[in-house]
């Protein structure tokens, strides 16, 4: 067997990204320093980082990447990211029941506590939202860890690979053939000539909707419609709403706002879950390439028909008539606020709630499940199958079934107006079916490494878990709900859900091309 990858030229270059995350850093240090907590513990965290970048980079100091060593690199790249996020978790010793952290002297709980670490850090960077932590607070966890656990979402919501391409001209060398495998969705959308140019605009345009973002959330504030929403809660939902992340500081997540905050939320998650290269085109005077997309009305239409559906389940009684986030049985505003809010969170992978949904009708949660198999666009911070996939698949479906009674008739699938071409529409069949296949095998395998412990999953909570991991959704149902934690699973479970995380977010076949590539293949 031969690998047939120079994985030192990947290693090499993985240190060059080490080195710059350990800079990013000093976001959560600056609270640290502001709040006076744990400013050791980012001190200390950035020194490890650098010297660990410095160390990887002296593999190879002068990488050249082809293309199964870029495939390697992405693959990588994500996996090192999650393992330096763990290094604040783990020297600050926080945590739920000692279990993150170095609070007990025992091997057990120190392989629990790095576990645990790896979990929230590949939660974040992969923008999954879901979480271990158990209860959220800043009485509990400092507002430094909070913000560094917000940070990590930003970071991974655009891409930290094409981050790397924008701003270090060492990545940029590779950058083509580094975004193809990192960009979600089946298509890299090239904007400018340069491929370093095009990583830039994104980030920009990325960077700018966050911006402002926070400007409005911490507007509300000022203007006393949002008396909880300062400047801190403002940038650190700003760090996890434009990348579809999830993650809060606040237990009750978005529902410890008021409703001027959660109708200000809707619209920014709606905006993360469509191609930021549209955006592009808008800034441009362009504004007619968005409204013909294909993937674009889709998604619209998507958003209004599951909203105004959920709307109605939700008017005629679908949720407890107390609950976190008020009766919406026969309260229209708040059936319309509760629905767009959740289907705008789930159907883009966000992870925000504002009621607890796992406490709804069966009906209304296995909607929302329909809702998680969607997906975001193209070339957007959300996750699952992604929108355009769906209208590829259900394109060669209807092409196959009338081919089958005209056999002579040769029809090409059309996008938008373009043919889309025969390797994109298999690589979009193969994915589609290794993304099912891992979905299901995964949510037996949870269910019985579970009952291994003596946890009983019900099959919501079985199904969600993976479907939330595998798509980097966040919240499933049951004891996994918006408000719940996933830190009751055995350690192997977890590491599986870390592992569904890194492939999802990668969109498995980048992954898996890595290992085909050990085959060899004479």
């Amino acid at each position: 067997m031969s690998w047939g990858v120079n994985w030192k030229a990947s290693v090499g270059l993985l240190g060059v990204g080490i080195k710059y995350l350990a800079v990013t850093m000093l976001v959560p240090l600056v609270v640290a320093l502001v709040y006076g907590e744990d400013i050791w513990v980012f001190l200390v965290s950035m020194a490890i980082v650098a010297a660990i970048g410095f160390a990887v980079e002296r593999v190879d100091p002068d990488p050249d990447l082809g293309p199964r060593e870029a495939l390697l690199f992405v693959s990588l790249a994500w996996i090192a990211a999650a393992a330096i996020g763990t290094v604040p978790y783990l020297l600050a010793g926080y945590g739920t029941e000692s279990t993150i952290g170095l609070q007990t002297g025992s091997i057990g709980a120190l392989t629990g506590s790095i576990v645990n670490a790896l979990f929230e850090s590949m939660s974040g960077f992969t923008t999954t939202g879901a979480t271990v932590l158990g209860e959220i607070s800043t009485d509990r966890h400092s507002h430094a860890v909070l913000m560094w656990r917000q940070l990590t979402q930003w970071l991974g919501g655009m891409g930290i690979i094409v981050l790397m391409i924008a701003i270090l001209p060492e990545v940029a060398v590779n950058g083509a053939q580094l975004m193809e495998s990192e960009a979600p969705g089946p298509e890299l959308q090239k904007l400018t000539p340069k491929i370093a140019e095009t990583a830039r605009a994104l980030w920009l345009i990325y960077f700018g909707f966050t911006v402002v973002y926070i400007v409005i959330l911490y507007g509300l504030h000022v203007f006393g419609m949002a008396p909880n929403m300062g400047l801190y809660n403002a940038v650190a939902h700003g760090f996890t709403t434009l990348p579809t992340g999830g993650f809060s500081p606040e237990a009750d997540s978005i529902a410890a706002f008021s409703a001027a905050v959660q109708w200000v939320v809707i619209p920014f998650m709606v905006v993360a879950g469509v191609n930021f290269a549209l955006f592009w085109h808008v800034l441009r005077g362009e504004a007619k390439v968005m409204l013909k997309n294909a993937e674009f009305r889709a998604y619209a239409g998507a958003l209004a028909v599951v909203t105004a559906v959920l709307a109605v389940l939700l008017f005629r009684g679908a949720a407890p008539a107390i609950e976190l986030g008020g009766a919406t049985q026969g309260v229209a505003e708040n059936s319309l606020r509760q629905a767009a809010f959740q289907i705008g969170s789930l159907l883009n992978s966000t992870g925000y709630a504002t009621a607890d949904f796992a406490q709804w009708d069966t009906d209304a949660q296995i909607f929302l499940m329909f809702a998680m198999f969607i997906g975001g666009s193209a070339g957007s911070t959300g996750g699952g199958v992604k929108i355009v996939r769906w209208l590829i698949v259900g394109k060669a479906i209807r092409r196959e079934l009338f081919t089958s009674a005209h056999p002579d008739v040769v029809q090409p699938i059309r996008l938008s107006g373009s043919v889309v071409d025969e390797d994109a529409i298999r690589g979009i069949m193969a994915f589609t079916i290794l993304y099912l296949v891992l979905f299901g095998v995964s949510a037996v395998f949870l269910s019985l490494d579970a009952a291994r412990i003596g946890t009983q999953l019900t099959m919501l909570e079985s199904t969600s878990a993976s479907l939330a991991t595998i798509g980097n959704i966040g919240p499933g149902f049951g004891r996994l709900g918006p408000f719940g934690s996933y830190l009751f699973f055995p350690d192997t479970s977890k590491l599986l859900m870390v592992f569904l995380m890194w492939i999802g977010r990668l969109e498995i076949v980048p992954v898996l091309a890595v290992f085909i590539s050990a085959i060899d293949t004479r």
